[in-house]
């Protein structure tokens, strides 16, 4: 069997001079200095993990009276404190075995423990439950020692025979919350693996070829798990197990893509270059400036986070970008010098023969820009309608996502929490924080228990010129009633004398006003730094404005497929009010990348002299398929956060997949592509390519040719 495509025109026989010694050593040079960058890094990046902080003031805003309350508890002797409720419960009332066992339990955790007080039960009112609050400062801010603790607590505390015994409250929700971001990098590196491989198998059909850009994004990936282990030893850089993992899926999605689109210029030289180190350089040259405006985007538009005043997401800023720029580097020096030293042979079964001519076949791509083409004020109007009553679904997102409704498989600390919400209506089962100056926490107490909706309030611990106030208020957590609650103390008391009223839902209240002050200031900033970015590339002011316009509306129109699906679909009770910001930032950023290998080919076509509706469905042909593929792998890969138990990931994961799939396959191709031919030369105001045609146009290197695919 011919293994080579046909050749359609006789190759070139001028002759070529044999390649000179630098031509020969560049890439080995490259691979030796991939392979230094790998021995430096391994050792760090598996400790990236050690240094990722998922504390509750690492999520909290910088400012937030919340915030304020985190760090005022380190004063205290003992430093923080790990709260917990152990609850039990039988349906149809507790027995006086069950009050026995539920005591000798709860004596054997006291002996084990250094308790903040001796625990006391507290039965509810229908004689079903029976709760015991339970407190220490032992295990101080060492997460591994609260996390212990917590476990020995679980294991002492047993149920059996109809009578259920759980372990709930603050420090076992951080527990909880603790094992899952645990387990996110494994889980998610198998994965996005295992995504990419059967993508990049399936785009290439060649049993060798694939293993070359997964090779290539997997050093990228272990290079920027240990810069950013540089950056938080070296700069203190906050890293989450949320920004942790989103680092993994954009290295991964982001550097396939930018593999996809070198492989398959890569492809078309090695036609007309014999040498496969002269084939690279002209793919590099020629695909180079989009590769690295593409990536610029989403590092500029990451950068922005910087300005939030969330942490989470201020901290996933800097490491976002560095993760996609290992991801740029790694794919534009270790993937060409493997391809070069592996030669032609690397594409087996389909060779790209020298001076060959690929398959003539029509795409659908050239089939889409047809309609297009066709009948461009339809096909717009129609899209944009479209997409409109798509974002009319946003109206229907479910509500603030609560701390109950964050796992998509409810934990002990969550089904604990539920218990005791029906048990006790008429008292919140996890307390408030208020932090007043000792000199006042008298008449703090005082105005506390004569609050509008307290249950309960006592004094605990003081130090370092402040007292602990513990406040139950009688609305349920992350109620209308407790929210209110929580303001009159802060307008009260808090007010009066300098006091902080934080704990677990004033902390999602301070994080749900936090994330809307984000949305406002971060939102205009990505949105300038992409459209100057765009503007430098392409020399206009017109073409920037329509990506971005095209890509707000992608965003506008997944958020309302998101509150179609979300609840009536997938079940989601809320929606975490940081994930609106998140994929705004991503869906602007990547959705910007395919319009810039678009209006970029479309640019060259037209400063080679051709007409505006041929340059706009030339570059729809041409970088069709291979932008699909990109858009496929980058949807699939964040896809993979839907696979992860917190429902803020899943549905930021969901929400990205879609936007990229409708920005590749609808906005792309029909709405940008008919805005382009109903503009005209007008697309490229004010340059010179809007005001008359090149008289001469300039040879530019091609992005794709006309007739190959990403996958050959």
């Amino acid at each position: 069997m011919d293994t080579t495509d046909r050749a359609a025109s006789p190759p070139d026989t001028t002759p070529h001079p044999a390649p000179g010694p630098s031509r020969r050593r560049t890439p080995w040079a490259v691979l030796a200095l991939w392979a230094i960058v790998l021995a430096v890094a391994l050792p760090f990046a598996g400790r990236l993990g050690d240094v990722q902080r998922d504390n509750a003031v690492d999520y909290l805003p910088a400012s937030a009276d919340s915030t304020q309350v985190e760090r005022l508890r380190e004063l205290l002797p003992g430093g923080e404190s790990t709260d917990l409720v152990l609850v039990y419960h039988r349906d149809g009332g507790l027995t006086a075995p069950d009050r026995a066992t539920a005591a000798r339990q709860v004596d054997a955790v006291a002996a084990a423990h250094a308790l903040a007080a001796p625990p006391k039960g507290v039965p509810s009112a229908d004689g079903t439950t029976l709760m015991y609050p339970v407190s220490t400062a032992a295990p101080g801010t060492d997460e591994e020692a609260r996390s212990a603790f917590v476990t020995d607590v679980r294991a002492a505390v047993r149920g059996g025979d109809g009578l259920s015994a759980e372990v709930g409250g603050d420090g076992a929700l951080e527990h909880d919350r603790g094992e899952v971001f645990g387990s996110i990098d494994g889980t998610l590196m198998i994965a996005t693996v295992l995504v990419v491989t059967v993508l990049l198998i399936l785009t290439y059909r060649s049993p060798f070829l694939w293993l070359v850009p997964l090779l290539a994004v997997g050093v990228a990936a272990l290079a920027s798990r240990a810069a950013v282990y540089g950056m938080v030893r070296g700069f203190d850089v906050v890293v989450t197990g949320q920004s942790g993992g989103i680092m993994t899926v954009l290295v991964f999605g982001a550097g396939t893509d930018y593999a996809l689109l070198v492989v398959s210029r890569y492809r078309e030289e090695l036609r007309r270059h014999l040498r496969p180190y002269d084939a690279m350089r002209a793919a590099l040259r020629g695909c180079g400036p989009a590769v690295l405006a593409s990536s610029g985007t989403v590092v500029a538009g990451l950068l922005c986070l910087l300005a939030a005043d969330l942490n989470s997401s201020r901290g996933l800023g800097p490491v976002g970008a560095v993760g996609v720029l290992c991801a740029l580097a790694a794919m534009l020096t270790l993937l060409p010098a493997l391809l070069v030293l592996l030669g032609r042979r690397v594409f087996w079964p389909l060779i790209p023969a020298y001076g060959s001519e690929p398959k003539e076949r029509r795409s659908l791509f050239a089939r889409m820009g047809g309609s297009a083409g066709r009948r461009p004020v339809a096909v717009f109007v129609t899209g944009v309608v479209a997409l409109g009553a798509l974002a009319l679904g946003a109206f229907n997102l479910p509500g603030e996502l609560k701390t109950g409704d964050s796992f998509t498989t409810a934990p002990e600390s969550v089904s604990a929490m539920a218990t005791l919400s029906a048990a006790y209506p008429e008292r919140g089962s996890r307390p408030l924080s208020v932090f007043a100056p000792t000199p006042d926490a008298p008449r703090v107490l005082a105005e506390a228990r004569t609050t509008d909706g307290v249950a309960e309030a006592a004094q605990g611990r003081s130090g370092g010129g402040w007292t602990e106030i513990e406040v139950f208020a009688q609305g349920a957590p992350e109620s209308a009633a407790e929210t209110a609650t929580i303001e009159a103390l802060r307008a009260g008391p808090g007010a009066a004398y300098g006091a902080h009223v934080g704990g677990s839902s004033a902390q999602a209240l301070d994080t749900s006003a936090t994330d809307s002050r984000d949305r406002l200031v971060v939102i205009p900033l990505v949105l300038a730094a992409v459209t100057l970015i765009l503007t430098a590339l392409l020399r206009s002011l017109v073409a920037p404005l329509l990506l971005i316009a095209a890509v707000v509306v992608v965003w506008g129109a997944t958020l309302g497929i998101g509150g179609l699906v979300f609840e009536p679909l997938l079940g989601f009770s809320g929606f975490d009010s940081g994930t609106a910001l998140l994929s705004f930032v991503f869906l602007v950023a990547l959705g910007v990348d395919y319009g810039i290998f678009l209006m970029h080919r479309m640019r060259e076509e037209a400063r080679r002299g051709a007409p505006p509706k041929e340059a706009a469905l030339t570059a729809l042909r041409t970088t069709g398929g291979v932008i699909a593929s990109a858009g496929v792998v980058l949807a699939a890969t964040f896809m993979v956060l839907a696979s992860l138990p917190l429902v803020m990931m899943a549905e930021l994961g969901i929400l990205v997949a879609v936007g990229v799939l409708l920005d590749t396959f609808l906005v792309r191709t029909y709405l940008v592509t008919s805005a382009s031919v109903l503009l005209g030369r007008r697309v490229w105001w004010p340059g010179k390519l809007a005001r008359k045609p090149a008289a001469e146009p300039t040879p530019v290197p091609r992005m794709a040719d006309d007739r190959v695919r990403a996958g050959g």
